[in-house]
């Protein structure tokens, strides 16, 4: 007999409402963290990306966290990356629904002005990359001494990035009397010494990324620089939707640029695009307009986008690590997927050492398109793509909508607007509020400006 969210202390409307987004049953990390979570026990949990971890954490956050104040969130939830804190809160927003806790996203790349203007309303829960709340903080902004309730997500990728002396300064502002979750890919080194450290006799948990659970295939393949762009090329036309992996910021622009020239729609991301460049490629790679994201490692953790058919790493994965991540974009949700290394001679020992500490099949072969096949036609890919954006399209107009204010208006920077079929994160400060019978709803724009808003009132509480 398989396991209900009700059974692992979930209340029932937040369980109704995991439901009519189709999500029945439960995931092994949120089996495993949930009655944890919702008791108040500090967890630290082993839970790569793809692994059901948000919604694990999430739902207790929402379900237990108490109302904020101005300039002072009660729940912190920090990530390493803009475009992981945009789908975070959005998936916070789903699970609060119209009487939840409000939610605020807070990073760089945007201007300070709508996340202090959402900080002196008051937010509930902060979504927040590090260094951005680091500068709101010293400013005098935001005041993290209430916050009851944290969670560190992404830890090992944000000891990656160089952001753990600024998650410690954070930590060590918020009071000793809180919750405090940490989930990451590894929990070794500097994961470990946040749990030493922060955690208070915390109960660990681990799940084996859904990933490499399911029927991934991993291949390698021999290609000079010559062959590259022409194989990357082959191989998006035959898997697509695919993401496609290079090392530099100018590489990802060059290999764009040829996969446009011979009519493979594409779209660049990485840190030298704009944060609004950045979004619009997730948005137009998410929706279908476009084949292939070509990005560098920022978009290996945190983007979750269904039905990746396949990864191409154009440029191989710096280590094994990188390489998880980076596979872990396709075969999700227990779906199998495909991942295809191009390799140079001068590469090879290295690639051979990552397949041995991946128990991976350990050979290097020539390129053979034959032999992968084709997931599916381009006529079925796109009849995948419009069925679920009409899907969209049925929800209600008030799916989702935007708060400027807990008492409403149309003043600030948003108003709310009908759905769209462009995946968008939230823009930074802004807090949204979705009712509780909206349907199944994993991707929205933010709404437009000049309507009415919806009021965010107290959250729920768990049963």
């Amino acid at each position: 007999m398989s396991t209900s969210f009700t059974d692992l202390g979930v209340s029932r409307g937040l369980a109704d409402s995991l439901t009519q987004r189709g999500i029945t049953e439960p995931f092994p990390i949120q089996i495993a963290a949930l009655p944890l979570a919702l008791s108040g026990r500090d967890v630290c949990g082993r839970a790569p990306t793809g692994s059901g971890k948000t919604i694990a954490f999430g739902i207790a956050l929402v379900a237990r966290v108490g109302r904020g104040r101005p300039r002072r969130p009660r729940g912190l939830v920090l990530v390493p990356t803009r475009e992981l804190a945009g789908q975070v809160a959005q998936e916070l927003i789903l699970l609060a629904g119209r009487s939840g806790p409000t939610v605020a996203t807070f990073y760089g790349g945007v201007g300070f002005g709508p996340q202090i203007g959402a900080l002196r309303r008051g937010v509930d829960i902060a979504v927040a990359c590090p260094g951005r709340l680091m500068d709101l903080a010293e400013r005098g902004e935001v005041v993290l001494s209430e916050v009851e309730i944290v969670v560190v997500d992404e830890a090992d990728r944000m000891a990656d990035m160089g952001f753990m002396p600024q998650v410690r300064k954070l930590l060590d502002q918020v009071g000793e009397r809180r919750q405090t979750m940490l989930f990451s890919a590894t929990l070794d080194g500097d994961a470990a010494e946040l749990t030493r450290r922060y955690q208070t006799n915390p109960v660990r948990v681990e799940a084996e990324p859904i990933a490499e659970a399911s029927e991934n295939r991993h291949i390698f393949w021999w290609a000079d620089a010559s062959q590259r762009a022409d194989l990357t090329i082959q191989l998006v036309n035959a898997h697509w939707p695919a993401i496609v992996f290079c090392r530099t910021k100018h590489g990802a622009d060059r290999l764009t640029a040829k996969l446009n020239q011979a009519g493979v729609e594409a779209a660049a991301m990485h840190g030298d695009r704009s944060q609004a460049q950045r979004e619009r490629a997730l948005a137009a790679f998410s929706s279908g307009r476009v084949q292939a994201l070509v990005a560098t490692d920022i978009a290996a953790r945190g983007i979750h986008v269904d039905d990746v058919a396949c990864v191409v790493n154009f440029d191989p994965a710096e280590d094994e690590k990188a390489y998880v991540h980076r596979s872990g974009r396709t075969g999700r949700a227990g779906a199998s997927g495909l991942v295809v290394s191009l390799v140079n001679s001068s590469q090879a020992s290295d690639i051979k050492k990552l397949q041995a500490k991946l128990r991976l099949p350990r050979s290097i072969g020539r390129p053979d398109l034959a032999a992968i096949g084709e997931v599916a036609s381009a006529d079925a890919v796109r009849a995948r793509l419009t069925a679920k954006s009409l899907a969209r399209a049925k929800a209600p107009l008030s799916a989702l909508s935007y708060s400027p204010s807990r008492t409403g208006g149309s003043g600030g920077s948003g108003g709310s607007s009908r759905l769209s079929d462009a995946a968008r994160p939230p823009r930074s400060g802004a807090r949204w509020s979705q009712p509780a019978n909206a349907g199944p709803q994993r991707s929205a724009r933010p709404p437009a400006r000049g309507r009415s808003s919806t009021t965010a009132q107290r959250p729920r509480r768990a049963s």
